[in-house]
This record gives structure tokens, sequence and C-alpha cells, in this order.
């Protein structure tokens, strides 16, 4: 008789956890502590780091990963890293938590996503649970990653197989909303599925869960998040730019509104990342397919993806009040990774800036103490350095990210006395900027 049922219990669970990026990492190891987790990664340069206890996007504690990797060699629980599909065949809970981009006219990229399920479906068996945490469109894990898990299988959705999803709340760089301090969303494509997923993931997060009643609402749930976040930062940008025409500091103007109880204290900057300036896409082009053109969340977009070139305008404006010639001028940009105190540059709107400011024929100099050079390179093409290049007085100084080595570092001893200073993220005092957001 064919399974009807996911045969899975917590007494007998092997996770198997596809992708140790961000998400797939902690949640890894986190799940070592009481079970045995293997993870999957198409990347040996990562594998080899982390096997050793590197992590070099700095998600993890170090302490915590090479516990849980030792813990895997002996024990019943512990971590185990690999590149090798046959070291997942044993698992009977698989966790996707692959990446999904947009490409280059902003539609939805599931092709991380299709090749992590045709590497679960070649290894799956009768009464597993393949679980999903990348963020999609209402509908993609049942409509996309089932039948892909189907053909490379052989078996049968919801009588060979089960499937869940539980979006992932991971913030890159917050030390303080980890992965067992927020509430879990989760789902399950049965019943008896939703309840042993929701069952798994309260083992591991004191914060609790919530259990969705389908997979589709707890994918639209993951979107709406973000895309909500989207479109305050969007409305907030906007404020920045008309009280600027008004000769007002958006700053100011955000702390009286804060004093009431309900006003949502969101602050204009730069969106970009792998989740506010993606998802809304992903709900966006759903919506086109059922036939619904979305107005508020396209120009959400619209606004914050053209923040970068707003800021490059300003700084040549002002320049340009200052008798600083624009032509060959040396500019400092601080900071290329997508948010503060991260080394990740993947989706950084500061290349906006940078892109911009190249059209005036400016001399642009890259200095971000947490991004890996060959990965600025890699992604956009661009040099930057480690390191403060002291030998260029700089006409200019741009405050992109706002790192915490950028609240201490003195401007004036780098740069002309007639320079401009401008503070995308708003981290030193009005008096001491000649522009902020």
């Amino acid at each position: 008789m064919p399974s009807t049922t996911p045969q899975t219990d917590l007494q007998n669970i092997k996770i198997g956890i596809i992708g140790l990026g961000y998400v797939g990492l902690p949640l890894g190891v986190e799940f070592a502590k009481k079970y045995k987790v293997t993870g999957f990664d198409t990347g040996k340069r990562r594998v080899e780091d982390l096997c050793t206890g590197k992590d070099h996007t700095l998600t993890v504690n170090e302490a915590e990963l090479k516990a849980a990797i030792e813990a895997g060699k002996n024990t019943d629980n512990g971590f185990v890293c690999t590149d090798d599909i046959e070291q997942i065949r044993n698992c009977n809970i698989y966790i996707v938590t692959v990446p999904t981009p947009v490409d280059r006219i902003n539609r939805p990229d599931l092709t991380h996503l299709y090749k992590a399920s045709e590497t679960v479906g070649k290894v799956l068996k009768k009464g597993d649970i393949v679980i999903y945490e990348s963020t999609v469109y209402p509908g993609a894990t049942e409509e996309e990653c089932v039948p892909m898990l189907e053909k490379a299988s052989g078996l049968k959705f919801n009588i060979d197989f089960f499937a869940g999803y539980s979006p992932e709340r991971i913030n890159p760089g917050d030390k303080e909303h980890t992965l067992t301090k927020v509430m879990k969303v989760t789902s399950g494509s049965t019943t008896e599925t939703a309840d042993r997923v929701d069952q798994l993931y309260r083992s591991i997060i004191p914060a609790g869960t919530h259990k969705a009643t389908s997979i589709k609402v707890a994918e639209a749930a993951k979107v709406i998040e973000n895309a909500q976040r989207d479109i305050n930062i969007a409305f907030v940008n906007e404020l920045a730019k008309i009280f600027h025409r008004l000769d007002i500091d958006t700053d100011e103007v955000l702390q009286a509104a804060g004093t009431k109880w309900n006003f949502l204290k969101f602050k204009p900057g730069l969106v970009g990342g792998h989740c506010i300036g993606v998802d809304p896409y992903y709900l966006a082009r759903k919506a086109q397919q059922v036939g619904y053109h979305p107005e508020i969340i396209l120009a959400g977009r619209r606004l914050n993806d053209g923040m970068g070139e707003y800021v490059a305008h300003e700084v040549v404006r002002l320049m340009v009040r200052k008798d600083i010639v624009v032509k060959d001028a040396n500019i400092l940009v601080l900071g290329i990774t997508f948010k503060e105190n991260c080394p990740d540059v993947r989706n950084s709107k500061v290349v906006d800036i940078l892109n911009t400011l190249k059209g005036y024929d400016t001399n642009l100099t890259v200095f971000d103490p947490h991004a890996e050079p060959a990965d600025v390179k890699h992604e956009y093409g661009w040099n930057s350095s480690k390191t403060l290049d002291r030998s260029i007085d700089y006409d200019a100084v741009i405050i992109a990210v706002a790192h915490d080595e950028f609240k201490t570092l003195d401007l004036h001893k780098i740069s002309k006395p007639n320079k401009v200073i401008y503070d995308v993220k708003g981290i030193l005092d009005k008096d001491s900027v000649d522009g902020r957001l």
C-alpha cells in the first residue's frame, strides 16, 4: 500500500539542509543541537571552510559552528557539511534554503530552486518531507517545485512524499533578531504534514510558531512582509525628496511625527539586499499572471530603485554649488555592501550611485572594510578596498553604508578643505555634513 502520511517522527529525524548561506547555515547549526543534520552545498570552497568552522558570512557564532561540526563526527546529532549528494540520501526531511533572486529586468529567477528540487528528487524516498524556506510567490512550491520533485524521484506528491513551507526570517547582520528569537510561520501539504512541520520547528524555536492554513498562505505571508516594508520606505524616500525642496530636515520631521504612538518609524535610504528589494517583484509577477496589475507595489519599487541615482545627482549639485569641478574630481564612497556591518554585496544599491557618478567622469574610490574586493569585482566589475587610501585628498565623500567603522572616521583629514560630505544613512550630525537623505 502507498504511504498516505509522512513517516518521519521527531525520534527518528535526519535532516538535509540544501544551501548553506545566510538561511541554511544557522538553521543547520540550530537543528544540529537536537538532530543529525547534513548540510549540502554545491560550493566546494564553502563546504571546506564550514568543515573547519569558518563562516565568511559571519552569520553564526564560530564556537557554535565548531561545536556542531565536532558533534557531527561522533554523536547521533551534530552537523556534517558536504557537496556530495550521496551524503544526504539517508535523510528523511529536506529543507531547501537556496536564494531566489530576480533577473536583469526584475523577473523572478527560480533557477536555484529548480536545481535544488532536482537534487532532492534524486534522493527522495517514500514518506519523506521536503520543506522550502526560499522566498517565492504564492503557489510556487506546489506548482513549480513539487513537479520537479515528482519527475526526478518518480514518486507521487501527497501519496509517496510530502511538502512544507516555512519562510525564512533571517536578517543578515542582526545579532538581536536571530533564528530562535523570531516566531516561525509553518505549513504543510496535508494536515498531518503541517502538524509535523510545525512540531519540528517548535522543537528548536522558543519564540514559537504560527501554523498557516495552507502552503499558499505561508508563501503569501512572506512576500507581503517585505513588500510592506518596501512601500513604507518608498513613502519616506519620497518625503525626503519633498522636504529637501522645502528646505526641511527629513530626520527632524520623522522624529517629531514619531512621538505619536501609531506612527511607523521608517527612515529613507537605499533599498537593496535579497528580501525587501526583491520580494515585491515576486508578488507583482504572480498578480500579473492572474490579470491584475499592481500599482502601489510597483510604484514603491520604482521609487526605491531610483534612490541611488538621486543621491549621485544631489552630490554633483552640491559640488557645483561649492565651485568644485566635477570632471576628474576624486570622490570617496564609504561602503558597498547592501547593509551595515555585513559582508554581502549582492543586490547592493550603492552601485547605482557609482554608475551614475561614473557618467560624470569622476575618479571613484570605494572603501569597505567588510566587503571582499573579489566579490565586488565579480558582482559589479568595480574595484574596492578593505583599507582606506589616505594618499588622496577627496573632493567629496559619500557615506553610503552605516558600518560602525565609519562613525568614528575623521573625514576632514582625508578630504580637501572645500569638499562635499553626503550622509546617505544619517549617521553623522547634520551640521557636519553638506547633505543627507
